[in-house]
């Protein structure tokens, strides 16, 4: 098969196509032919080095695809060649074939296209794993999404509408309009400086119950002062630095929780639990359209090198795809 392959750690410029052995499904696995993957920022790190895939795991790049069932393991019974199904990858969607365990596909719903499927496991994931399953948000609760106009803060913003939340998020200006139509009460604009003093303005001085933060760095110390007593902070990722000088005191006497995630290093098990019970929670609402992915560009797979710095500028609101076969 064809996939997109690295000369070598670096820049954009580093990525190309190339032959590479087609997987093999064994067991509960099932082969797909990927007609959409799409970008992610865990692929920008990978591709600089900085974020191996799991031990065993397809050194190719891309966490999610949408496609068709080419051909199934001796053990699956869940689908047949010709299904179209979509869903999370410890890697390899950037390729002409993946492979993947049978519960972690899922239908893709009529009427969608794979440039819209392939926008969905990732972030949707994600964000449900943040909001639900780790920030335990509840009806009622006010949220802060840091970058809100992402391919996650997009998604989390209409989980957490779904949820019963007041949602507030951080975005560029231009992107306001977007994060407000989705479902968000309030954008701030993170470029005229700390985020904090509007918030407050926001809550009348309360504060917010959860914050979902993929930024780090300076943001920790605002984060601190803008939770509630009890609340709770989950970071994604560390995209504005790891390192923070941050007032701890307000850790202990707010009795704050202080919680970070991934999704790419968990168990298959645990992937597979997500995956149902975002299935159980959201599907019908995909079928619907109350939830659906913002697909900001499409590039053809062969412009990969293009459409990662196109991600990296930060031009991007909702999703980057790489189309594969139309």
């Amino acid at each position: 098969m064809l996939a997109i392959q690295l000369k070598e750690f670096g820049s954009a410029d580093q990525l190309y196509i190339t032959e590479f052995p087609t997987p093999v499904p064994t067991g509960q696995e099932i082969r797909v032919a990927v007609h959409a993957t799409a970008l992610n920022r865990a692929d920008i790190m990978q591709r600089e080095g900085h974020y191996p895939p799991p031990e065993g795991e397809s050194p190719i790049l891309g966490l999610e695809m949408a496609g068709v069932v080419e051909s199934v393991g001796a053990d699956v019974t869940r689908w047949k060649p010709g299904d179209r199904v979509f869903g999370l990858l410890p890697g390899g969607g950037y390729a002409e074939f993946a492979v993947m365990h049978q519960d972690m596909a899922m239908p893709i719903p009529p009427d969608w296209t794979f440039v819209e499927t392939a926008a969905v496991p990732e972030v949707f994931l994600t964000a449900f794993q943040a909001l639900q399953w780790v920030g335990k948000l509840k009806a009622g609760e006010t949220v802060l999404l840091h970058a809100g106009a992402s391919g996650v803060g997009t998604a989390a913003i209409q989980v957490a509408r779904l949820m019963g939340a007041t949602i507030l998020v951080t975005a560029s200006a231009g992107k306001h309009e977007l994060c407000l139509r989705l479902g968000a009460k309030h954008a701030i604009d993170y470029r005229k400086g700390p985020f904090l003093p509007e918030l407050l303005d926001q809550t009348e001085g309360k504060g917010v119950h959860l914050i979902i933060d993929p930024i780090g760095g300076d943001y920790f110390d605002q984060n601190i002062q803008a939770l509630q007593r009890d609340g709770r902070l989950v970071m994604l990722a560390v995209m504005g630095g790891g390192k923070t000088s941050a007032n701890i005191g307000p850790i202990v006497f707010k009795r704050l929780q202080i919680l970070g995630t991934t999704l790419r290093s968990r168990t298959r098990a645990y992937q597979i639990a997500l995956t149902q019970e975002f299935m159980a929670f959201g599907y019908d609402h995909l079928v619907s359209k109350a939830l659906t992915p913002i697909v900001d560009q499409v590039f053809d797979w062969h412009n990969v090198a293009e459409a990662h710095r196109y991600m990296e500028a930060n031009l991007s609101a909702g999703k980057v795809i790489l189309q594969i076969k139309d």
